[in-house]
């Protein structure tokens, strides 16, 4: 009952007046060559100073907040009223993934939802650095089938899932939760939202196909903006519901019990929801024909890749949303999202076509060797010796110059025709030669053999010869 009626007065009191909450800045002066024992850290001096301003003891409970699409983590600690005020931000160096929830392992997407850490949640042994395990899944998660394992918020900026820091800002988040935790908060709230959920907001990603577990997690989300308080978070009909009083247990499957509101909380919540509203309106006209592209994260990743120069290789900050990202026409989205399809799917068909050849040749070790040239070259005919001058020809124009003759190109066509034919002649020359003399043929063979003398008779006919010419002597060339 006390509970309530701390709400009711903390719901009041935020609907009537606003609350200033001051921050100290997004970096850290922690020196971590200089830290002996890293589980033992104490916070520093000027933070302790801004919680003596604040309200704040120095152990008491603490709830953290982050914001995917700004890169930020929140602390925000009790005062002596019991009401949370902003402590301090802290620039989320590495979150993989886009927005939206994690689903299966593997997804590499960091959870977003309502998880509670417990003093066995905290990891001083961290391969990386310091750690604190978010819980995930959930008895939400856990409700709605979603699994994973091993989602942290820990140092060494570097992240597959998890919320990742700098080894500087995670010493001083685990000496803030360790504190807490002495002062005696059984568990450290953690709120992780894929944005901050303002009516402007909630209008830019309204076609996001996450939009109505977002919904879901606005609830809660305004809740604690209206009380400064953590909502009292359940789960049942797979869904979370917040800050209500039930006549009987909640099941994360099965169906809610009978669940009300408190009063005072009604009134402020009201109040908050008219004028969201309204600014609601006011956002969708603005956004009218605009839709949010939501970068991926390699995306992210170049915009603040020179962070990376002269740092180890596994530091790997990622950056937000809000610098990669950007309003488009929703025509010009659709054709931007279809060359992305497009590219995707061409990189695809390429890994899929190294790894068969991959199988095919052993991982590269038998790699098959190339075939025959299947295309048809020209056929060249040898060339016609051209015959050599006579060295007095060099000095007489009547010999006649012989020119070599151009090689003639056989293509594989006229091969292929030529072939038929020369068989044919052959066998037509064959044919002939042994096949009988027509009749016409012998009667020409008759009178060759008469009218050509035999061989006695060319014997006994005179033999007659001409004389070679006479040369002329050497001297006789120049004269008469």
């Amino acid at each position: 009952m006390r509970f309530w009626n701390l709400l009711a007065s903390a719901a009041i009191v935020a609907a009537l007046a606003g609350c200033t909450n001051e921050t100290l800045d997004a970096t850290t002066s922690v020196d971590i060559k200089s830290v002996r024992n890293k589980t033992e850290y104490q916070v520093s001096a000027p933070m302790v100073k801004k919680m003596s301003e604040l309200g704040m003891q120095k152990q008491a409970p603490i709830a953290l907040r982050i914001f995917k699409e700004e890169g930020t983590l929140e602390v925000w600690k009790a005062n002596t009223a019991n009401r949370f005020q902003l402590l301090k931000t802290y620039k989320i160096c590495a979150w993989s993934g886009k927005l939206g929830p994690k689903v299966k392992e593997g997804d590499r997407q960091a959870p977003e939802g309502f998880y509670p850490l417990f003093p066995r949640q905290m990891n001083p042994n961290s391969n990386y650095y310091l750690a604190i395990n978010t819980g995930y899944p959930n008895a939400y998660d856990k409700a709605n089938g979603r699994q994973g394992t091993h989602l942290m918020i820990h140092g060494a900026c570097s992240s597959s899932g998890c919320y990742s820091m700098t080894d500087e800002q995670m010493i001083e988040i685990f000496a803030l939760a360790r504190d807490s935790f002495k002062g005696g908060q059984e568990s450290v709230q953690l709120q992780a939202f894929p944005f901050r959920m303002t009516a402007e907001n909630m209008a830019r990603h309204r076609d996001n196909p996450n939009i109505d577990f977002w919904k879901m997690l606005k609830v809660g989300y305004d809740q604690f903006e209206v009380t400064k308080r953590p909502p009292e978070v359940n789960v049942c009909e797979k869904k979370y519901v917040f800050n209500q009083q039930a006549s009987g247990p909640f099941n994360p499957g099965g169906q809610c019990p009978a669940m009300s509101t408190p009063p005072a909380l009604q009134v402020a919540m009201a109040s908050f929801e008219k004028s969201y509203q309204t600014d609601y309106d006011k956002a969708m006209k603005k956004y009218d024909g605009m839709v949010w592209y939501e970068p991926s994260e390699a995306e992210r990743k170049a915009i603040v890749a020179k962070q990376r120069v002269g740092r180890e290789l596994a530091y790997a900050p990622t950056g937000n949303s809000l610098d990669a990202g950007k309003m488009m026409k929703a025509s010009d989205l659709e054709k931007k999202i279809a060359l992305q399809k497009e590219a995707e799917e061409t990189k695809q068909a390429v890994e899929i076509q190294k790894k068969e050849l991959e199988k095919a040749t052993d991982g590269g070790k038998h790699v098959p060797v190339p075939a025959a040239n299947p295309i048809p070259q020209p056929v060249m005919q040898a060339a016609v010796e051209q015959p050599k001058k006579s060295f007095w020809s060099l000095f007489s124009k009547s010999e006649p110059e012989l020119q070599m003759p151009a090689p003639v190109v056989i293509t594989p066509e006229q091969q292929a025709t030529a072939a038929p034919l020369t068989q044919a002649a052959s066998a037509t020359t064959a044919k002939q030669a042994k096949a009988p003399a027509p009749a016409a043929q012998q009667q020409a063979a008759a009178v060759t053999t008469a009218t050509t003398p035999s061989a006695d008779a060319a014997a006994e006919a005179p033999v007659m010869t001409e004389e070679p010419p006479k040369k002329r002597p050497f001297w006789k060339i120049w004269g008469n």
